[in-house]
């Protein structure tokens, strides 16, 4: 069987769901082999990652969370409406976001937090504003989803949990337009502000990197938690769905992604915490290693509980069976 074939069945759902977003991935596909293409032939490095490569992330991240919407939309059929508006929103804010990305990169400078001339200002102004509409469209996503009720519970909970997540990890990009104190100190000093803005703590963006991320080795980075935040819708469904596939029983899958939802948040939460406290995820210090215990403990708590409260039950079920 060829990989066309393979995923033709699925790719026919999703567009028989929202052909908008389904097109739209589509086209980051494309895009996005143009700009591996970039990345094999072009030298330029733009604050120590290759050109191409912020362009390249932003094309397969923008076509994974279109393709995952279009599948969400096929749990609200209650919601015509609203998915028509949020698709078209979605692609539209999605094209003009790696349009500019892909423009700057051209032109061999940097697209976020750029306002060193008008032109760059008002480019970036442009990327904040599609985002935060973006991000109102996805509110409206998660209002349905916890309003609509689901023929598989455990399902519906990591959709409700995911999308809710994802809404915060979106949330957190808030926090690396805020100019920073040596930005702030340079502006006081009549020195100008051509940067409003950074994705790292501690340092000037364009440190050393860990590859293929870019994500900074030697300080905190607020990309990471907003990273992990973002692909919680794909991440927790999945494990609904696998659970299923283990034909476990529903009170129970309840249960564990319950847990599992609590823990992802947790997870957030820490590599946020981390983040802002400067420090890299690969230069852990003791309450770096304190407090991923702590939510390794959370973890393993959590779905010890699950799992328990599943044999509780069993327990009191067998007199009643004899």
């Amino acid at each position: 069987m060829t990989l066309v074939a393979a995923i033709q069945p699925g790719l026919s759902r999703l567009w028989r769901s929202d052909r908008t977003l389904t097109a739209t991935a589509l086209l980051m596909l494309g895009a996005l082999a143009v700009f591996l293409a970039g990345l094999a032939i072009d030298p330029r490095v733009i604050t120590g990652a290759p050109a191409w490569l912020k362009p390249a992330k932003f094309a397969i991240s923008t076509a994974i969370y279109s393709l995952t919407l279009a599948w969400v939309f096929g749990a609200l059929p209650a919601w015509p409406r609203m998915r028509t508006v949020v698709g078209w929103t979605t692609a539209a804010v999605f094209v003009v976001e790696v349009a500019i990305i892909a423009r700057q990169a051209w032109r061999g400078t940097t697209s976020h937090f750029n306002v060193s001339t008008v032109r760059d200002a008002t480019l970036f102004g442009i990327m904040g504003a599609a985002i935060a509409v973006q991000t109102t469209a996805a509110a409206a996503v998660v209002v349905a989803l916890w309003r609509q009720r689901f023929a598989d519970a455990a399902v519906g909970w990591t959709l409700r949990a995911g999308m809710t997540l994802t809404l915060v990890g979106a949330a957190t990009g808030g926090l690396m337009t805020r100019p920073t104190d040596a930005q702030l100190a340079a502006a006081r000093a009549a020195q100008g502000m051509p940067v409003s803005g950074a994705h790292t703590v501690g340092a000037p963006d364009g440190g050393a990197g860990i590859p293929g991320t870019g994500w900074s080795r030697e300080h905190g980075d607020l990309r990471v938690p907003h990273f992990f935040g973002l692909h919680a819708v794909q991440v927790l469904p999945l494990l609904a769905l696998g659970l299923r596939r283990g034909r476990r029983p529903e009170p129970q899958r309840v249960r564990l992604v319950v847990a599992a939802a609590i823990s992802y948040a947790g997870l957030v939460a820490w590599l946020l915490w981390q983040a802002l406290r400067g420090h890299s995820l690969v230069a852990a210090d003791a309450s770096t290693i304190l407090g991923l215990l702590s939510w390794v403990g959370l973890s393993l708590g959590l779905a010890g509980y699950a799992l328990a409260c599943h044999q509780v039950a069993r327990l009191r079920e067998q007199p009643a069976s004899l």
